[in-house]
């Protein structure tokens, strides 16, 4: 990868302001830890989008979509590649009754405020989830018995190389935490959502008391990814780790939180290293303790042995 030609001509496509090189990412992820990106692009519509992925492909650059980096790990060392994070027509909401369309940049707390101020009802679930309406998409995010498979009426996908396709949400491939983003290098754009209208107070009572239920049971107070694990079937990763006795373990700054088994937290100056090491650890002592192997919910970037 030839950074000073690529820093030339992305500056060319996305204009100055939108272009930063050797960009630590720490203030980019919500674990506050990591280590600098080659570049951080923010193209703002399709047609820039396109293109920057069409240059890094032709120079071999890898790519990765950030969203609001509430769900990655960047290593310490970095990562060699090329962050884009979405901007300007891909942050933008329009509601038409009870259909909304979102671009995948738009922040899903956001969005489901907006509709519960119009008395729709379907995102209260997403009230509490800190990410992009595109990274709801790619982990298919849910919480307290919604996700966003039952709301999706069809989402916009670039495929690189191939163009912009409209796909249903069976195309979508929803499971728990999973989608077609996880199979193929593909990039939401948007989505059209299909809500219904309520008891506006109603459904803000909900949102509120899903609220004091993360406020009670997670560790808010402290910079994290939310759920470090995916649920096991037929358990709860929380439980698990609490089970091995690894219950407010640390390594470094990061620790298992005291309040929720299920989340690591960056106490305060934490490296992506600790964060990684300590990820280990517990994957280890629950296979050992209970012969399940935990699968990482969050994004690894940089890591050389992400197994």
């Amino acid at each position: 990868m030839d950074r000073f030609k690529l820093l030339r001509e992305f500056t060319e496509l996305l204009g100055a302001d939108s272009v930063r090189a050797d960009e630590n990412m720490s203030p980019h992820c919500s674990f506050r830890a990591g280590g600098n990106t080659a570049f951080l692009l923010e193209p703002g519509n399709r047609e820039e989008l396109s293109s920057v992925i069409a240059l890094c492909e032709e120079e071999g650059a890898d790519w990765f979509i950030l969203g609001r980096g509430s769900n990655l790990l960047v290593s310490d060392e970095g990562y060699e590649g090329v962050m884009i994070r979405l901007s300007g027509e891909f942050a933008e909401t329009r509601f038409e009754g009870e259909t909304l369309r979102a671009g995948a940049a738009a922040a899903l707390i956001r969005v489901a405020a907006e509709a519960a101020d119009r008395g729709l009802t379907g995102l209260e679930f997403a009230s509490g989830i800190p990410g992009s309406l595109g990274g709801a998409l790619c982990m298919n995010a849910g919480a307290y018995g919604g996700e966003m498979a039952d709301v999706v009426y069809s989402a916009e996908v670039l495929f690189p190389g191939e163009g912009i396709r409209e796909l249903s949400p069976e195309e979508l491939d929803f499971g728990y935490r999973h989608s077609i983003f996880k199979e193929k290098k593909a990039v939401a754009l948007g989505a059209v959502i299909r809500l219904s209208y309520g008891d506006k107070e109603e459904i803000k009572r909900r949102m509120e008391e899903l609220k004091e239920k993360r406020l009670e049971k997670q560790p808010l107070e402290f910079p994290s990814a939310g759920s470090t694990f995916k649920r096991p079937e037929g358990d709860f990763a929380g439980r698990l780790i609490q089970e091995a006795g690894l219950k407010e373990l640390s390594v470094g700054a990061a620790q298992i939180s005291g309040k929720h088994a299920g989340f690591i937290i960056n106490r305060g100056g934490a490296t992506a290293s600790d964060i990684y090491a300590l990820i280990r650890k517990v994957r280890e002592e629950v296979y050992g303790n209970s012969g399940i192997m935990l699968e990482p919910e969050i994004e690894l970037l940089g890591f050389t042995d992400e197994n």
